[in-house]
């Protein structure tokens, strides 16, 4: 299939060739990425959940249309990697049992399925969090809607840029509308952290997470507010924000939630990871009234369901914030023993320095040793549909102590065979 973004290159290196984007300074790469690769484990060897495994995803009709030709699979979730029999590391959703504050108004909500939803109570209950007037809040069918009512509406954008490794969401999206995306790829020898001079000053579209998926980076919201200028829209996905803490900070630390002062800021957020509401749908846009009524316009009536509205209300409420904190106090505790563990194994690398529910490590044959794990009842999230990332990385979710231990172990015992 024809990929509508391409055109004649002038770099010498692609001579008689084309290619999808412009060659610019600073690593700004084109779509094209890395190879992708048929993902080992959906064959009789793959070991348990092999038959609801990685791959399946290629079959939706629109997998095409957002997969660049010969690059990462930007369809790819953690899910494809989840099976029977499989201990899950690979997906970033929290499983605890829900609390009685969240559970009670969802269960309640089902008796009002016959009235159409009414999106009044939850914009007023999630911008009183944020600081923020219900203008400038927009309720979505989860984060990744906010994606692609961004694709759809802002079609006078004229040079998106995306910063990876991150969510591929994003730039899949963008893609699937008919955007032509440049990439900014952050260095690993750098700790993936960003320098704002390495985005295109003229990059109308700006698109980066913060903490990163699949990173775990934390940026500073100083950095990422440099990024904001009149004429570009900035758009900071905060999906893992109340999974991180700091020292000395009360709320969610780098967060640009509240801030209200810096132009084209469009913060993304999910309730989907921490409260296991992935099934539900339900995430929020908090930005400029202007913006926000351009992406609404985009958007399908009555997008976000009665139960996830009653959610979105609970969530947003003090004893919910407190909770939150809780659990990212407790997250903090469990990610360290997770790094200890992980640092002792030969040829591991953790990137960076965690933030988040989840740590980026770097395992020389990790495409084997993922498959040598699935072997073994362990599903861990594969790195190398991450543009900017390769085969040698995996990204591993935090879980309890226990859980851990026994991963490790496993790991272990591969790398040493």
């Amino acid at each position: 299939m024809r990929n509508i973004h391409e055109r004649p290159c002038g770099d010498a290196a692609h001579a008689g060739m084309r290619c999808p984007a412009r060659h610019l300074p600073g690593r700004i790469a084109d779509m094209r990425g890395q190879p992708t690769e048929t993902l080992p484990g959906s064959g009789p060897e793959a070991g348990p959940g092999a038959e609801a495994g990685p791959g399946a995803e290629a079959a939706w009709p629109g997998a095409a249309a957002i997969r660049p030709e010969a690059g990462p699979d930007l369809a790819h979730h953690g899910d494809a990697e989840v099976g029977p029999g499989l201990v899950d590391l690979a997906v970033n959703v929290r499983r605890d049992a829900m609390p009685d504050w969240l559970a009670d108004p969802i269960t309640a909500a089902l008796g009002d399925l016959a009235a159409y939803p009414d999106p009044g109570p939850a914009h007023a209950a999630v911008a009183a969090r944020h600081g923020r007037p219900p203008a400038e809040v927009l309720l979505t069918a989860g984060a990744a809607e906010g994606f692609v009512l961004l694709a759809r509406a802002l079609t006078g954008v004229r040079r998106p840029v995306v910063v990876h490794p991150q969510f591929t969401e994003p730039e899949a999206a963008l893609r699937a509308a008919g955007h032509r995306v440049e990439r900014v790829l952050l260095d690993a020898d750098d700790d993936f952290r960003l320098d704002p001079a390495r985005v295109p000053a003229d990059a109308d579209l700006v698109m980066i997470g913060n903490p990163t998926n699949p990173t775990s980076v934390l940026h500073p919201a100083a950095d990422l507010a440099t990024l904001a200028r009149p004429g570009r829209v900035l758009v900071v996905d905060e999906a893992f924000a109340d999974t991180t803490v700091a020292p000395g900070v009360a709320g969610e630390p780098e967060s640009l939630a509240a801030r209200r002062d810096l132009p084209g800021l469009l913060v993304v957020r999910s309730l989907t990871k921490t409260w296991g509401l992935a099934g539900l749908r339900i995430g929020y846009l908090l930005g400029e009234a202007a913006l926000l009524q351009r992406l609404a316009a985009a958007q399908p009536l009555w997008a976000v369901s009665t139960p996830a509205l009653a959610a979105a209300s609970a969530c947003a409420t003090p004893v919910a914030v407190e909770a939150e904190r809780a659990i990212a106090v407790r997250l903090a505790a469990d990610r360290d023993h997770l790094v200890a563990r992980l640092s002792t194994l030969p040829g591991v690398r953790v990137a960076g320095r965690p933030a988040s529910a989840f740590v980026l490590v770097h395992v020389p044959g990790a495409a084997d040793v993922r498959l040598a794990l699935r072997r073994r009842g362990w599903a861990v999230r594969r790195g190398d549909t991450f543009p900017g990332l390769g085969p040698d990385w995996l990204r591993v979710a935090v879980r309890d102590r226990a859980t851990t231990d026994a991963f490790t172990e496993v790991l272990a015992e591969i790398l040493e065979a």
